[in-house]
């Protein structure tokens, strides 16, 4: 959702979450995520079984799936047939059986990205660079054109005290801030992804998702009450007011990425225990050679909202679980799910989830000092346009939520390259978990021509907006990468020594 208060609610919601998507999607979630995202996602012949060194042997690798052969999946069949022609040579040992030649997936990335999906692509790269300018855009209207003034006026007839102050003052914001917004969020997240073919959303379910999205804004900033708490700390310490916030940001966190799995996911999809009993019992045979506990392995009807293919990995402690979207259990072979759910294990062993708490912790302190020097400077210049005196008022909130998107923006780079370095990290795993660089190839090939992604995006764009290595990047990687054929070490996967 568009606009500077929803703006506030993602940035800090980003925080809190840790979702970490797959695909080599940009920071607003395009491209093939395994995200909020993931992100996003989407053989001629059956993967052969690995070599593997007696210390680090690898889990046998699944079958071709039946569901596969019946949907008529081409990969499906190029196995059935493999199959076939070996009873021929059975029947026959002399006949010969010519070798499949061998797949260039670099070849196939490049082919898979159509006019249609470069159209598509670069239409969401442009509205990536124009959402924050937008959100800023709306904020500074509300200011310059007194309605903020005129929305704490009114709160404040309504009531004397702080707290219902910050709640009427906030769902008046709110809902003039989803109206301003609309037109770009309508277009961003509806009408584009319709037109491309990627979302099954009517417009009223995309509405009603919308909706409540403003619905959980409301609750969690203003009925918990996370605005009325820093309005309390503006007004006891008027400089020194960022410290106690950003410090309050830590349980904020916490709380955001223990809760989001359980109650606010919930509210979007339903998530049941996985139904493919074969396949989740090679998910725990994999987690337990990965040394994983994997209790909760969850499917989404995603398919109720979009054609792509996603996975992540989110919560901790009684709500950790690693999801999987609908679409890519249709989608994908089972070789495949194998290597995107040891993604997923690769961040949860190692510690993306705590690291990235830490981070995002420690980077809003940082945070909220700029915004409290720069938010005093600009209320001196420009308070009495707006009818604002201090920063303790009320009607400060739209300049609060324009400067979070300022610096957010400024500092987005820097975050989305700490997550294309552990997101390139959950790679590695993956490929030393299973050691199928094969399915690693493919799976990357099919959520980047799933997701209508840019294989190659420039460095511009990868800098500023990927949170994921790019899709010909990770493909490569898949491939090449086998420090076992070179007697080397592996850099991420280790059996505990008590295992061995």
């Amino acid at each position: 959702m568009s606009g500077a208060t929803l703006v506030v609610a993602r940035r800090i919601a980003a925080l809190g979450t840790a979702v970490i998507l797959m695909g080599p999607a940009p920071a607003l979630a395009q491209g093939a995520t395994l995200a909020r995202d993931s992100l996003a996602a989407r053989a001629a012949s059956a993967p052969g079984r690995p070599v593997a060194a007696p210390d680090t042997l690898a889990p046998r690798l699944p079958v071709v799936r039946r569901d596969a052969l019946a949907a008529g999946d081409a990969e499906g069949i190029a196995a059935a047939d493999s199959l076939a022609g070996g009873e021929a040579m059975a029947i026959n040992p002399a006949a010969p059986v010519p070798a499949p030649p061998p797949r260039d997936y670099v070849a196939e990335a490049r082919a898979n990205f159509t006019a249609e999906n470069r159209s598509y692509a670069g239409t969401r790269t442009a509205l990536g660079f124009v959402e924050p300018f937008y959100a800023l855009v709306v904020a500074l209207l509300i200011l310059f054109s007194g309605l903020a003034a005129k929305l704490r006026d009114l709160a404040c007839r309504l009531s004397r005290r702080l707290y219902f102050q910050v709640l009427v003052f906030l769902t008046l914001y709110t809902v003039v801030d989803f109206v301003l917004g609309f037109p770009f969020a309508w277009y961003q997240g509806y009408a584009l992804e319709r037109q491309y073919g990627l979302s099954t959303q009517s417009f009223a379910a995309w509405l009603g998702d919308e909706g409540k999205g403003v619905g959980v804004t409301l609750i969690v900033y203003g009925l918990v009450p996370v605005l009325w708490l820093i309005y309390r700390a503006i007004a006891r310490w008027p400089r020194g007011w960022w410290f106690p916030v950003a410090l309050g940001t830590l349980p904020l966190i916490l709380a955001g990425a223990l809760i989001q799995p359980l109650v606010i996911d919930p509210l979007y999809n339903r998530f049941t225990p996985l139904h493919d009993q074969h396949l989740k019992g090679r998910i725990l045979e994999l987690a337990a050679w990965g040394d994983v506990p994997a209790r909760n392995v969850y499917e989404v009807d995603k398919s109720e909202q979009t054609v792509k293919y996603n996975a992540y990995v989110n919560g901790f402690g009684a709500s950790q679980r690693i999801v999987l979207w609908d679409t890519t259990l249709r989608g994908m072979r089972e070789d495949e799910i194998l290597f995107v759910v040891g993604h997923e294990m690769g961040h949860y062993r190692l510690g993306h989830i705590w690291r990235g708490i830490v981070l995002y912790s420690l980077g809003s302190f940082l945070l909220f000092f700029l915004i409290s020097r720069f938010a005093g400077g600009t209320l001196r210049r420009f308070g009495s346009h707006w009818d604002i005196r201090e920063l303790k008022d009320v009607a400060s909130m739209p300049l609060l939520a324009a400067m979070l998107s300022l610096f957010s923006l400024v500092g987005q780079p820097v975050i989305n390259a700490y997550s294309r370095r552990v997101e390139h990290e959950a790679d590695a795993f993956a490929v030393e978990l299973t050691r199928d660089n094969d399915a690693g190839a493919r799976a990357f090939l099919k959520l980047g021509s799933q997701n209508r992604d840019d294989p190659e995006p420039s460095r511009f764009v990868t800098f500023y907006q990927y949170s994921h290595p790019p899709l010909m990047e990770r493909i490569r990687f898949a491939l090449a990468y086998r420090p076992w054929e070179q007697g080397k070490p592996n850099r991420y996967f280790h059996r505990p020594t008590a295992r061995r």
